[in-house]
């Protein structure tokens, strides 16, 4: 009787993922119950925005903002493919309408004003919105005197609007500066990749700047460097423990303690802030 092969079974998607960092082969499941951090490397993999807001703050807290604001292809901008269609591709794609989600929260019981960066829209790229979104969320902050925090994940400035998202450099790290005139706290959390205009500007003026492990952070990239300077850059250039030991950054802190983190820096710099109603 000839030998009968049995047809190989496809693996269904969405069980298993393979870490980027050691390749462990991870269940799905289990890699999310863990914050999307592997058990293996502590290698922490992408969230999106609102997950990122779910880790963060008090639950049922969140009350999200500006949400009527939505980007706009201000120079008719087609490379591939013209900027509406990837807008709407993005959409598909994060079930978000902008690369930032912002509004009020509550951090064991701090009220706060929270913006997220979402990678998964366009790379968490800056255009008008998300610069709008991240200047609204610091002034809201600056009106209510409470701090302000926003989680950066971006590739830097969005090239579909080209100097209108240069503009929202400017524009936020000018609200951000009215913030400290008024003696309140921005607190900045960098996660990978946060590089490009993202990291030239509100990235880098916490007045307290956090890292998860291991987060590129930069703003152009390695080998654009290399190829500018002509020389070889140190090992784990660009990476949190390199700007730690620098002095770009002040902690770098695994994402199931960062939290309590920024609750206890937060209780350190604004003990009356504490709002439990």
């Amino acid at each position: 009787m000839p030998w009968r092969f049995r047809a190989k079974r496809e693996m269904p998607s969405g069980v298993w993922i393979k870490c980027k960092n050691c390749n462990a082969t991870l269940f799905q499941k289990d890699f999310e119950a863990n914050l999307s951090v592997c058990h293996e490397c502590s290698w922490h993999g992408p969230v999106s925005a609102r997950r990122r807001i779910e880790i963060l703050t008090d639950e049922g807290s969140f009350e999200e903002n500006w949400t009527e604001l939505h980007p706009k292809d201000w120079l008719g901008f087609n490379d591939k493919e013209p900027y509406p269609d990837k807008l709407k591709k993005s959409v598909a794609r994060s079930g978000s309408f902008e690369a930032a989600i912002a509004g009020s929260a509550k951090l064991d019981g701090h009220r706060i004003f929270l913006c997220a960066l979402d990678f998964a829209f366009m790379g968490g790229s800056m255009g008008s919105v998300v610069g709008e979104k991240v200047t609204l969320t610091v002034e809201a902050a600056t009106d209510a005197g409470v701090p302000a925090i926003v989680v950066s994940q971006s590739g830097g400035a969005r090239m579909h609007e080209g100097a209108i998202s240069l503009m929202q450099m400017a524009k936020t790290s000018a609200a951000i500066e009215r913030h400290g005139r008024k003696g309140l706290m921005y607190i900045s959390v960098l996660t990978d990749p946060t590089t490009g205009g993202v990291t030239a500007s509100f990235a880098a003026l916490g007045d307290v700047i956090i890292a998860e492990p291991r987060a590129l952070i930069g703003f152009a990239g390695p080998r654009v460097i290399e190829e500018t300077i002509r020389a070889q850059l140190p090992k784990g250039f660009q990476r949190s423990e390199f700007l730690l030991d620098h002095g770009f950054i002040d902690r770098i802190i695994e994402r199931k303690d960062m939290k309590s983190e920024l609750s206890r820096i937060i209780g350190i710099a604004c003990p009356s802030r504490q709002d439990n109603s």
